[in-house]
């Protein structure tokens, strides 16, 4: 039986910010919901079953919290700031939330460790907007979450969920690609966060997959994506030229292209990740 749980409203919201003395931070991207529809609008996107274990990250004042374990979820909830996951199991007991339903721990999300990640996880979160590429790599590298639904800023959304040959697809949409597909589910208004911030924002689920290779793969294959963008008005014959000559001084780039079955006159943008990995194989073959 789900516990009854209730959730938070506007008012409170403010007050509980009130009584911490707190005042959203810019620098880490405070932006807190105060629109329970939308926190529920997420956990039917989430799909959740009774006992799915959820990763929060920055749970903040707890809004999105409490609609997860209302839903039956067991919550690890990641926050960096101290008063804030001081104070978020105060919250969620007030509200009816088990006090074995969740767990909160006080740290930077890019500092995570695999081990404090639980096996076969749903990330389910309103991320910060200035470390959302960052968390998202990082997280899905563990190999522990199966599906994200994450609400980001829509451009960020946007250029996560591109596909190659558009004008949003970059290093963001490549590299996530190894680990899982993505696709934007909804906007969001910026009206439903307290401060409202100047951008809208969008949900973004994720499936992963098996990634495409070992770990040495990935390396090399981030390397080529890194490389292939940072210059990608340039055919890969001479934005690639750099990396290629480290790897194999005595080809020129256009061969190891036509060993990898990439044209040389390619650009990043019109190439998928298998198409980088394919490159990057040849790049470190023996």
């Amino acid at each position: 039986m789900k516990p009854e749980i209730s959730l938070l409203g506007a008012k409170e919201i403010r007050e509980i910010a009130a009584s911490l003395d707190l005042i959203p931070s810019k620098g880490l991207g405070q932006n807190f919901v105060h629109d329970a529809n939308t926190c529920e609008k997420i956990v039917r996107l989430a799909d959740l079953k009774d006992s799915d274990q959820v990763v929060e990250i920055g749970p903040g004042l707890g809004s999105l919290t409490l609609a997860l374990l209302r839903a039956g979820a067991r919550v690890t909830a990641v926050e960096i700031d101290k008063r804030l996951a001081a104070r978020l199991p105060e919250t969620l007991r007030d509200h009816g939330a088990p006090k074995d339903s969740f767990k909160v721990i006080t740290a930077d999300a890019l500092q995570l460790e695999c081990g404090e990640v639980p096996a076969s996880s749903l990330l389910v979160a309103n991320l910060p907007y200035n470390i959302s590429v960052p968390v998202i790599l990082h997280i899905l590298a563990m190999k522990r979450i199966d599906r994200a639904v994450v609400m980001v800023q829509s451009e960020v959304a946007s250029r996560l969920a591109a596909k190659p040959g558009s004008k949003d697809y970059g290093v963001p949409s490549a590299k996530v690609a190894w680990f899982a597909d993505a696709s934007i589910a909804d906007r969001v208004s910026a009206k439903v966060f307290w401060p409202v911030p100047r951008v809208d924002s969008s949900l973004l689920t994720l499936h992963t997959h098996q990634p495409l290779g070992e770990e040495s793969d990935r390396e090399t294959t981030f390397k080529v994506i890194d490389a292939a963008f940072n210059q990608r008005r340039k055919m890969l014959r001479s934005s690639l030229e750099t990396l290629i000559n480290h790897y194999l001084p005595h080809q020129s780039s256009a061969e190891v292209l036509a060993l990898s079955g990439i044209e040389a006159t390619e650009r990043a943008e019109s190439i998928d990740i298998k198409g980088f990995l394919a490159i990057a194989k040849t790049l470190v073959r023996r």
